[in-house]
């Protein structure tokens, strides 16, 4: 049944399995006829899908409401994400806020605008998150060259600083049959590159089926040029994927790697499944079969009890560890956490000091990445025009721009990286 006239808005925040959702229900929204406008535009009705990772995380949902109700006074505000599961009740008391949707019934939302009044107080649809089992597959589309495709959600692990599983849930996947089809609906359209998403997307697998099994599937799949896995736990990746994808043509150099810290003490702490040798002997085992690979590395800083000698420790081993970038996050305290109850937090500025010297270390690591790959000849898949200057990503996953036309964005195009300057890469086509 068709809503004429009626318009909806997005803002996606937090995660790119955020952004993978937003896009598969904005969809359902087309499907029922609703004309989907730009979050800056006004609109009859605005989801906002939100992240809880952090304190400041659940600041942008507040701001985000806000405005989007200045846009629209009248507008009918949705609140969706891991932040509306985890503080429904703290949601429904911002100002304009109609609906508040957990985990479970957020594919519903058309379903649950019909049947509630939405004229009245705010409405708090939410379940118990330890009963969600259903998985609903998504992918984005929107982005020419590049789909993100979920294949699992929730997680099963207990990392002591984490809400994620009280967020989303338990682990649970799709199967190998229904990712393929998916993958070979994209391969209809013009994505050339799709990248594999979830919460744990190495817990991938249902029954006799686990990741490996999925990526040499994918792997024959007609139409698709390029495939990355998004993040991956360090015990979960096996010498199995890493030999496969040293192989294959399609699944590209690039790992993203969780690590946290560099000290076992702080990661027996933090309830990690691995400890930092674990964690070093996956890196040595990519980088001997796989040099040109690129690793990103995900750290937090000012866990509960970190001590200078933890933080020490975590800086030599990223030093010493043959990375090529850092995400690094400052420690945010989430209620209903282990790590809430530790003792011994610490201060914001020494937080923020040690913030600013693993982010100089990342700056010095992806330079080295950087110039290790200079006149080296790699394939870019063009993103972006702008300017007469292409943009695009290399195999290993190094920004680069060259010259060239508007024409070539979504081809794959040779180029020899020719120099790195102020962290850009620049490349040209060889005669």
């Amino acid at each position: 049944m068709g809503t004429p006239n009626k318009t909806v808005a997005f803002e996606t925040l937090g995660c790119k399995l955020n952004f993978t959702e937003a896009s598969t229900i904005a969809r359902d929204f087309r499907s029922h006829g609703y004309a989907q406008v730009d979050s800056n535009d006004a609109a009859d009705i605005y989801v906002i899908n939100t992240c809880s990772v952090t304190e400041n995380a659940n600041k942008k949902a507040r701001k985000a409401v806000r405005r989007a109700l200045r846009k629209s006074p009248n507008a009918k505000i949705v609140v969706i994400g891991c932040y509306a599961q985890l503080n429904p009740d703290e949601i429904s008391k911002i100002p304009g806020v109609s609906i508040v949707v957990g985990a479970e019934d957020k594919f519903n939302i058309i379903s649950l605008i019909r049947t509630n009044n939405l004229n009245d107080d705010p409405i708090i649809i939410n379940s118990n998150i330890h009963t969600i089992d259903k998985f609903v597959p998504s992918y984005s589309i929107g982005e020419r060259t590049r789909s993100f495709l979920k294949i699992q959600d929730g997680c099963n692990y207990s990392c002591s600083f984490c809400t994620i599983p009280l967020a989303r849930g338990n682990s649970r996947s799709s199967n190998i049959q229904e990712i393929l089809a998916l993958a070979n609906k994209l391969a209809e359209t013009q994505v050339r590159e799709i990248v594999l998403t979830g919460v744990n997307v190495g817990d991938f697998g249902n029954y006799n089926e686990n990741l490996f099994d999925l990526i040499e599937k994918l792997d024959e799949v007609k139409g698709i040029d390029r495939y990355r896995i998004s993040s991956i736990e360090p015990n979960l990746l096996t010498d199995e994927i890493i030999n496969f994808i040293a192989k294959s043509k399609k699944f590209l150099p690039h790992f993203h790697i969780p690590l946290q810290s560099g000290s076992d003490e702080i990661l027996k702490s933090m309830k990690r499944r691995y400890r930092s040798k674990l964690y070093a002997d996956k890196i040595h085992k990519v980088k001997s079969i796989i040099p040109q690979a690129c690793i990103g590395v995900d750290v937090i800083v000012g866990f509960p009890g970190e001590s200078d000698n933890n933080f020490q420790q975590t800086y030599d081993f990223l030093n010493d560890i043959d990375i090529s970038y850092l995400h690094i996050f400052s420690y945010s305290l989430r209620d209903n956490t282990y790590a809430a109850n530790i003792k011994n937090k610490i201060q914001k500025d020494i937080i923020s000091a040690r913030s600013k010297i693993l982010h100089r270390l990342s700056l010095l690591k992806k330079r080295y990445f950087y110039d290790q790959n200079i006149g080296s000849m790699r394939d870019i898949l063009i993103e972006n025009f702008e300017n007469n200057i292409l943009y695009g990503h290399s195999e290993n996953y190094i920004p680069v721009r060259m010259s060239g036309k508007c024409n070539e964005v979504n081809e794959i195009i040779p180029v020899k990286l020719i120099q790195s300057k102020n962290g850009k890469m620049y490349g040209e086509r060889e005669d």
